[in-house]
Formats: C-alpha cells, sequence, structure tokens
C-alpha cells in the first residue's frame, strides 16, 4: 500500500498513514479491512466519543444536516460507501429490497434523515420510534457507551418530534429508499387506550412510508412492554389491520418483540401473528439485562436503567430468530436486529431463519463503511452459490 501525502502532510493524517501501512497485511487478510474503517476507527470514532452518547448523536446529525445542502454531497457519500449488489436483492411484503441490510428504528428517530442515511449502503431505514404528539422523553443522561464491550446502554424514553414532523418531512423530500416507521404510544396514554395512538400514528403515516413496525417492546416507556401481552396486542393490532383495509395501498404491519420475553409469551405471539395475517416479527429490541458486559457492577449501577444494545445483545437474539424461524417453519418473514457487529454475524442472523437485518451498534462501533463490508462478505457467497 502506498501513502504519498506530499509534504504539507498532517502529522495524525502521517499516523493513520503509517499505522495503514503497517497493517495493510492483516487487514487483506481480514478479508474486508478497508481504509475507511482504519480513518474511522484511528480518528473520528475518537473525535465523537469524546463527547457523552447523545451530544456526539447530535453533532452527527448535525454534520448530516450541512451536507444535505452542499451539492454533489450525496453522490460523493453513494460513490464511497454504496455498493451494487444485485444478487442480494430481496422480494418481500411486496417491496424489492436492493439488499437486506436496513437501518434499525432509533438512529432516524425523527424521520428526517432517511435519505442520508441510505447513501450509506442501506437497503432500507426504520425511521421512529415516532408518537401521535412530539415527547421529550426521560430525563439526561440517558445514553451511555460502553466501549470496552462495544454496547450502548440507552433509557431515551422514545424521544421524538412527533408524526406530524415526520409526515412534513417525507412530503417534503420523497424517499429513495423503502422506508419504515416504527410508531408506539405516547408515554402520557395509558395502555387500555394504546390502540387510539397506534391508530392515530398508522393512519397519518400510511400514504408516506412503505411499511410498519409497531414497537410494544421498548423496555424504557413505563408499561410497554406490557402490551406484548396478547391480550392488549390482539386489540392493537385488529384495529390496525381494520383501519390498513381503508387504503389503497398495502402497507406490511411487522411487530417489534423483546428478547427479554418469556418463551410461553413468545408462542402465544408468534401463534397470534400467524393466525392473524400480521406480515412478519422484528426481532427483537434491547435488552433489560447486563449479560456479557466486562465493566464492573459499581459501574453498571452508576449507569442504571434502561435497554442494552450492541455486542453483548448478539447472542440472545440470534438464539430469538432461530426460535422464531424454527417454530414457524420458515414460513415468516423475521428482521433480525441486535449486536450485529461483524460481516460474518451479518450472514449468521441470516442463516438462523432473518429475511431481512438491521444494524444500529454496528454503525457506531464499526463506522459508514460498514454497510459496504457486510454487502461485499454476502455477495461472496451468493456468488459461490450461483456458480
Amino acid at each position: 500500500m502506498e501513502c504519498k501525502i506530499g509534504h504539507q502532510q498532517v502529522a495524525i493524517r502521517g499516523k493513520l498513514c503509517n499505522f495503514a501501512s503497517e497493517n495493510s497485511e492483516a487487514a487483506s487478510k481480514a478479508g474486508f479491512q478497508t481504509q475507511d474503517l482504519i480513518m474511522y476507527k484511528h480518528l473520528i470514532r475518537p473525535i465523537l466519543f469524546r463527547f457523552n452518547g447523545e451530544n456526539a448523536h447530535n453533532i452527527t446529525f448535525s454534520a448530516l444536516n450541512i451536507l444535505k445542502h452542499i451539492p454533489f454531497a450525496g453522490n460523493v457519500t453513494r460513490m464511497m460507501f454504496q455498493k451494487d449488489t444485485p444478487e442480494l436483492t430481496r422480494e418481500l411484503f411486496g417491496l424489492t429490497f436492493k439488499n437486506p441490510v436496513g437501518l434499525a428504528g432509533g438512529l432516524d428517530k425523527n424521520g428526517e434523515y432517511y435519505n442520508e442515511m441510505a447513501n450509506f449502503g442501506f437497503g432500507f431505514v426504520e425511521i421512529g420510534s415516532l408518537t401521535p404528539e412530539p415527547q421529550d422523553g426521560n430525563p439526561k443522561p440517558r445514553l451511555f457507551r460502553v466501549a470496552q464491550d462495544r454496547a450502548i446502554i440507552n433509557r431515551m424514553g422514545i424521544n421524538n418530534k412527533g408524526v406530524k414532523n415526520a409526515v412534513e418531512h417525507l412530503r417534503k423530500e420523497r424517499p429513495e429508499v423503502i422506508v419504515a416507521a416504527n410508531i408506539s404510544k405516547n408515554t402520557s396514554s395509558i395502555n387500555e387506550d394504546a390502540a387510539k395512538d397506534y391508530e392515530r400514528a398508522f393512519a397519518l403515516l400510511y400514504d408516506f412510508v412503505d411499511m410498519f413496525v409497531i414497537n410494544v417492546s421498548c423496555p424504557n416507556v413505563t408499561g410497554l412492554s406490557q402490551l406484548q401481552d396478547v391480550s392488549f396486542l390482539s386489540d392493537i393490532i385488529d384495529k390496525l389491520l381494520n383501519l390498513r383495509m381503508y387504503f389503497d395501498q398495502y402497507r406490511p404491519i411487522l411487530i417489534k418483540v423483546s428478547p427479554d420475553i418469556p418463551q410461553q409469551q413468545l408462542d402465544e405471539i408468534v401463534e397470534y401473528v400467524l393466525m392473524s395475517g400480521i406480515d412478519g416479527i422484528v426481532a427483537g429490541n434491547t435488552t433489560r439485562t447486563r449479560d456479557g458486559l466486562t465493566i464492573s457492577q459499581d459501574k453498571i449501577n452508576e449507569i442504571g436503567n434502561g435497554g442494552m444494545s450492541g455486542a453483548p445483545l448478539y447472542k440472545k437474539n440470534l438464539a430469538l430468530v432461530k426460535y422464531i424461524s424454527e417454530k414457524t417453519g420458515g414460513n415468516l418473514p423475521i428482521i433480525g436486529v441486535g449486536g450485529i457487529m461483524s460481516p460474518e454475524q451479518a450472514k449468521e442472523m441470516l442463516d438462523a431463519g432473518a429475511s431481512l437485518i438491521e444494524i444500529y451498534s454496528g454503525f457506531i462501533f464499526e463506522g459508514p463503511g460498514f454497510i459496504k463490508r457486510i454487502l461485499k462478505y454476502l455477495q461472496s457467497f451468493a456468488k459461490k452459490n450461483n456458480r
């Protein structure tokens, strides 16, 4: 690998160049370790990680907002990070996904940057969670990184600007990617009235998105996970299925379940899904457990409550995908999400029965080139199978 920068080289670029040269052989052996990964992990990520999690998130999206208004910035981003992978096209729910790797809900929580996120190579983007009315979420601090374990703990509380704000953006800026709307009830609404909130969000968004993810499993809103009980869930879903009949276009509806759900309750949900005609399951959400963390118990206690995502969650959610796939004989579409941190894990999740997968923490810890590396890896197997 040659690294010629010129006489005016900046010191940090020189260090990065030396690092890349010294590690080029190891990077080659790793298969898909690229220069963008080196740049991200040794320059961009350390800068972002100097800020707390929520501030880093806001800085990143402020940068995206600036890029949004720079001519040709989108073209440059697509040239750098997108990859043409016709072998990975998926036909599902009557939709054509250009690849099976999507952005999980929680990053573009207000539905304002779906096209910018698509520029990084995602085959679809999940926006939200969105609630009928804007809400502030839980008190700060509420987002914590556990860098040594590549984990994130959050108790955001579904803070968002509300459905109407998202609709305004979707109407103004036509999506160039499949958009899934993750919807939930407002925190102030009691569970007995939850169906009204879901109906309202569903109806307002229906003409502007491609599919829906019904969030009944967020651990950061008091009582929300109780909506996974079929007595509550059926009331919500039955109303949405009935409402869908009044629209001209068909929009798939999926339920997002928790990895912490008891097996009996999961079995009841799967049975209900198969009976009701729901289009699929998103497996799963964040976990309340702290299994897999290597930080001290004192540090865990200091962070406090919240849902954990990232590397420690992977095996738990992989098992959830496998179980649902086996339980349904592979006949129910599943979006597998949670802790995917490598191209190998992405493939393993798909092999376990997921029709599509989603990335969240992996995007933060591995950088914007992560999607392209996954697609290269998946494409290599697809080409072998087509020979």
